[in-house]
């Protein structure tokens, strides 16, 4: 009784082969793009990105408030006395003053990046609105466009005073701050900002 043996045919022997290049080619293919990936995936951030991307967000206004307050002028003058009660609305902007001192301290090894800035202060004052309600004259002491300059520069001072009372450095700074954690809290990066308690 005599074997019969099967034999495969060429084009099987060829199908098999494009399977197996085919298979070895997406190995490959898979191999190629995942080392690229990979390196992307290494983030380095410098002193200098740290330093643009800081300048960037203190050029932004971190606290803006409207206060109101009233102002009460009066200048006495050889016995006569002239005054004026004002109402006054203006705008606080508060924010971090960057040329007053920054620190960054990066440890690449740790992933931390410190920043160090100075603490907000008043940026710009912006009177919106003055309304007098009550001016009265003194008999040879009348009001003079002087006057509207210093009850001007009177109301600047309340209203910068008041945005302090306030606490608004105190909301500027702490807008600064977890605006700039969370920029660099990233990529495996922990960021903590702190601020100066004496100027550097």
């Amino acid at each position: 009784m005599s074997e019969t043996k099967k034999k495969i045919p060429g084009s099987s022997w060829g199908l098999l082969a494009v399977i197996v290049l085919l298979v070895v080619a997406v190995l490959l293919l898979q191999r190629a793009t995942r080392i690229p990936t990979l390196v992307n995936n290494q983030t380095n951030i410098s002193h200098s990105l740290v330093i643009e991307k800081v300048q960037n967000v203190a050029k932004l206004v971190s606290s803006e408030t409207t206060m109101r307050d009233v102002v009460i002028f009066e200048d006495t003058w050889y016995g006569s006395t002239k005054r004026s009660l004002v109402v006054v609305t203006g705008k606080l902007l508060a924010g971090i003053n960057l040329e007053r001192g920054t620190d960054v301290k990066i440890d690449e090894a740790a992933k931390k990046i410190k920043i160090t800035l100075p603490n907000a202060s008043i940026m710009a004052v912006d009177i919106v609105e003055m309304k007098t309600y009550d001016e009265q004259r003194g008999l040879w002491n009348t009001f003079q466009p002087a006057d509207r300059d210093k009850i001007f520069q009177q109301a600047r001072g309340q209203i910068e005073e008041s945005g302090k009372q306030a606490h608004v450095l105190e909301r500027a700074s702490q807008s600064a701050k977890q605006l700039l954690e969370a920029m660099f809290t990233r990529d495996g990066y922990t960021a903590e900002v702190s601020f100066y308690e004496t100027l550097p």
